[in-house]
């Protein structure tokens, strides 16, 4: 929506229908911004006075949520069943126009108490968000897998990875290959492969029998579940995820980074993208893979309902497999990430809710039936019943085998919050048609990442 949130008096929460779930698109960027809240300012948050007790009275939490993913609704309408005097507001707008008015909604004389935001940065820096360490130190959050909290945070420097706490995740998705099995079963794949190499053998088998090998679209710059895919596996890690984190003096151009996009370009130039790639968005890359068109589809735990239901038995999910036989893996993953707002009226409420959703069994379970992601949250809690050899089951196995091989990668589109649209998409699209080389793709998108970090 695009006017400004409302606190109403008791209301039912506002039902969505959905056709995909929407993380996917959790790409747009984080902002590094000026500077952020200091080390003295979150010294007083700490310093904060918390209750961890629900209020009685009847209130109305706000959220402020993308379209196309329904989780909210259901989460709500369990926290309800549960407390009756807790009821929601929630309204719902694109990813793009949510992303764009969060400031102006959080800046609001009724900001919502809770937003879908995948941006810290400048509104943190201009005190829009509540700083969430006094609740986690109140809640003991800190029995989290840390690598799930730090993508979360941000020092007064503006670099993520440190610093107060500013968001938490409602479900923290895994990425990885899906496959048709029926299609390779004609081609005589038996499995999912091992290497990249044992991918590229795959890869060309489909083309040559006429199939689509990659399944992907680039007109909203999704073919970048493939570009980062690629990369994560020639990439140094931590030298990636510092420049995903803003730290001063790390860089994109790296060999590599190069490495992995010049793999692109190879397959481009061998055509094992769709020809028509560039006018392929999101929801007609995701279908088309539904109705059995591709080999492979590079994508993340949020579909794999959706292509369970439409290819059955035929499908499996897998992660990507590394350079060499038996070695870690690497995957993009990220939270699907909720601030709360510093204005606020039911902080200790709205904390509760968050609490809830990763501690009631209930809400864990809700977050992988609508999802397929992992709940997140301390390890030791039991994790969801899912169907034995199910789509949502491997994701769950997978994630477990990331976090066990500390292998998981913020997505490269979250590094600021112009570089999805103003590098990556556009780079990304002449890259995938051959246009231009994989060590021009890198270069260029470092380039504008300077601009924008003002390095």
């Amino acid at each position: 929506m695009n006017s400004p949130l409302r606190r109403p008096g008791r209301r039912r929460p506002v039902a969505v229908v959905a056709f995909m779930a929407a993380a996917g698109f959790a790409l747009a960027g984080c902002a590094p911004g000026g500077s952020a809240p200091s080390d003295e300012d979150a010294s007083e948050a700490a310093a904060v006075e918390v209750s961890t007790e629900l209020t009685t009275e009847e209130v109305t939490l706000t959220i402020a949520d993308e379209t196309g993913f329904p989780v909210t609704d259901v989460l709500a309408e369990e926290f309800t069943k549960q407390h009756p005097n807790v009821t929601f507001e929630i309204t719902r707008d694109t990813f793009q126009n949510l992303t764009a008015n969060a400031p102006r909604l959080l800046a609001g004389d009724n900001p919502p108490d809770l937003i879908r935001l995948p941006t810290i940065g400048e509104a943190a820096n201009d005190g829009l968000l509540a700083n969430l360490d006094p609740y986690a130190e109140a809640y003991g959050w800190d029995a989290w897998p840390e690598t799930q909290l730090a993508p979360l945070r941000m020092n007064d420097e503006g670099t993520r990875g440190s610093g107060p706490l500013y968001q938490v995740g409602l479900g923290y998705s895994v990425t990885g290959i899906y496959m048709n099995t029926a299609i390779a079963e004609e081609l005589g794949i038996n499995g999912p492969p091992q290497t990249m190499a044992e991918l590229e053998e795959d890869l060309a088998t489909a083309k040559e029998a006429g199939e689509v090998p990659i399944m992907a679209g680039d007109q909203d710059g999704v073919v970048n579940f493939v570009v980062q895919a690629a990369m994560n596996q020639y990439a140094d890690k931590d030298e990636f995820l510092s420049w995903m984190f803003n730290e001063p003096g790390s860089s994109y151009n790296t060999e590599g980074n190069i490495e992995g996009a010049e793999l692109i370009r190879t397959w481009a130039d061998e055509g094992y993208f769709p020809e028509d790639i560039n006018a392929v968005d999101y929801f007609t890359f995701v279908t088309r893979f539904s109705e059995g068109e591709g080999l492979f589809a590079f994508n993340g735990n949020w579909e794999a309902a959706n292509y369970q239901e439409a290819l059955g038995d035929d499908v499996e999910f897998f992660l990507v497999p590394p350079v060499e036989e038996g070695g870690d893996h690497v995957a993009m993953g990220a939270a699907n990430s909720f601030s709360v707002a510093a204005g606020s009226d039911d902080l200790d409420a709205t904390a509760y809710f968050l609490d809830w959703i990763h501690t009631d069994p209930a809400a864990r379970q809700i977050i992988t039936d609508v999802t397929g992601a992992s709940p997140g949250g301390d390890p030791a809690l039991e994790q969801p019943t899912v169907e034995e050899g199910s789509l949502i089951a491997n994701a769950l196995e997978m994630a477990a085998q990331i976090g066990e091989e500390n292998g998981q990668v913020d997505f490269m589109s979250n590094t600021t919050a112009g570089i999805y649209a103003g590098a990556i998409i556009p780079e990304s699209q002449l890259l995938v048609t051959s246009m231009i080389t994989g060590e021009e793709f890198v270069t260029r998108v470092q380039e504008f990442y300077e601009s924008e970090v003002g390095e």
